[in-house]
C-alpha cells in the first residue's frame, strides 16, 4: 500500500498546510516564512554565514524523496503503474496551485513542482525500459 503513495506528496502537503493554514489562521505570509530573514544562520570555518531557510529544507526533503521515487520506478508491478498515475495527479495539483493560488508562486514551490514533473517523466521512462528488459524486447540481432 505504501509503495503506491507518491512520496513527493509529502512536501506538497507540508507546503499547503503552511501556505493555507498559516495565512488563514496565523495571518503569516508564506513568502516571509520562506525568506532568509527567518532562516537558520550557521557560521562556517571560512567566516561565511550559511543561511538555511524553511524553503531550502522543503527542497532538500523533496530531493531525497525524489531519489526514493526513482528507485521505486525500477519495479514493474501493477502497484507501480498506480503510483505513476498518482504521481501524475500530484504534478497536476501542484501545477494548478502554482499558477492559481496565492502564496504558491515561490521558488521552493516551483522546484517541488518541477520534481513532481521529473518523477512522472522518469517514472514512466524507467518503467518502460525495465519492462523491455523483463520481456526481452529490443534484442534484435542477438541470435
Amino acid at each position: 500500500m505504501i509503495r503506491m503513495f507518491p512520496l513527493l506528496l509529502i512536501p506538497l502537503i507540508i507546503y499547503n498546510v503552511i501556505a493555507l493554514a498559516g495565512g488563514a489562521i496565523l495571518h503569516h505570509d508564506i513568502q516571509d516564512m520562506l525568506s532568509y530573514d527567518h532562516s537558520l544562520a550557521i557560521k562556517m570555518f571560512s567566516g561565511d554565514t550559511w543561511r538555511f531557510s524553511f524553503g531550502d529544507f522543503l527542497v532538500l526533503l523533496s530531493l531525497a524523496l525524489l531519489f526514493v521515487e526513482v528507485v521505486k520506478a525500477t519495479r514493474t508491478t501493477a502497484r507501480e503503474i498506480i503510483n505513476h498515475g498518482l504521481s501524475m495527479l500530484t504534478f497536476v495539483v501542484a501545477l494548478i496551485e502554482f499558477i492559481v493560488l496565492k502564496g504558491f508562486a515561490s521558488t521552493p514551490f516551483f522546484f517541488i513542482m518541477f520534481m513532481t514533473l521529473f518523477d512522472v517523466v522518469a517514472g514512466y521512462t524507467i518503467s518502460i525500459v525495465a519492462a523491455e528488459h523483463d520481456l526481452g524486447l529490443g534484442r534484435a540481432g542477438t541470435d
